[in-house]
């Protein structure tokens, strides 16, 4: 009892350790039935860095995604966010932990009944005792933040274009001014002006909220414009955790393939001209 009041009396920021890595995992399992996709798979992403994910088609990079948010329960393992071990955390401490992220799915999940600027104030109404007046104007400042124009918020999901959906997705996302970002192929169904928008958008938020950015993307121009790091998922396991540049240096097979071959090429390429 005295244990459930005391952490009651904390905040968030006094519960979550906010020095220590932003997300570690540890000897994951994960499986379906007897298909196993992850066996003793281990990651650790730094505070404030932006790692993104990769692999090959059925390497679990969603199901590892789903697994740090709590969606799904692994075989075995542990996951912590925050210093916070997610399958024995209180209900205070879960609280927490959820308050402190926001994700962004990959087809947006917007509320298709709610307006825009409903759907970016409904974590605000579920998770804070804002009044409804508030709510609605950070609401509007989190739509502004991700360069949609105030009308917008108006509009429902069916309205808005596919860049726009991700912007609001985005904007909800962000909306309790989370620490930790998830992104499900962000730039994943956009055109190559509106994906390297995007990517500066991201790049822009992370440096200037100080987010820990977490990123599923197949996306090669993403990985070389915006990542510090990036983990590979091979083997059922993260095979190499490492910048892009180190990356190329690989003998991993797959990872020569996906760095090296074509598409790669072509999105160093595009860095340099970017550059020069």
């Amino acid at each position: 009892m005295s244990d459930a009041r005391n952490e009651d009396e904390l905040s968030d920021e006094e519960l979550l350790d906010m020095e220590g890595p932003a997300i570690e995992v540890e000897g994951l399992r994960s499986a379906f039935g007897e298909n196993v996709v992850h066996e003793g798979l281990t990651l650790s992403v730094k505070r404030g860095e932006v790692m993104g994910v990769v692999g090959g088609s059925g390497t679990g990079k969603s199901v590892l995604l789903n697994t740090i948010i709590g969606l799904r329960q692994p075989q075995d393992g542990v996951v912590r966010v925050f210093g916070q071990e997610l399958q024995r955390a209180s209900k205070r401490r879960w609280s927490a932990i959820e308050r402190s992220w926001g994700v962004l799915f990959q087809q947006g999940a917007l509320f298709s009944n709610l307006t825009v600027r409903e759907n970016v104030a409904a974590p605000m109404f579920e998770h804070t005792d804002m009044d409804r007046k508030r709510v609605f104007e950070l609401a509007d400042l989190k739509i502004a933040l991700v360069g949609l124009e105030p009308e917008a918020g108006v509009l429902k999901p069916a309205e808005l274009s596919g860049g726009m959906r991700k912007r609001a997705g985005l904007a909800r996302a962000l909306a309790l001014d989370p620490e930790l970002l998830f992104l499900d192929e962000p730039t994943a169904g956009l055109d190559p002006i509106g994906a390297a928008a995007f990517d500066e958008l991201i790049k822009n938020l992370s440096e200037s909220l100080d987010l820990t950015v977490f990123m599923i993307t197949h996306d090669l121009d993403t990985l070389y414009e915006i990542t510090d790091r990036v983990a590979v998922i091979a083997d059922k396991q993260v095979v190499a955790t490492a910048p892009v540049g180190e990356l190329e240096q690989s003998e991993h097979p797959w990872i020569r393939e996906y760095f090296l071959g074509p598409r790669g090429r072509a999105a160093r390429s595009a860095r340099k001209k970017t550059e020069a």
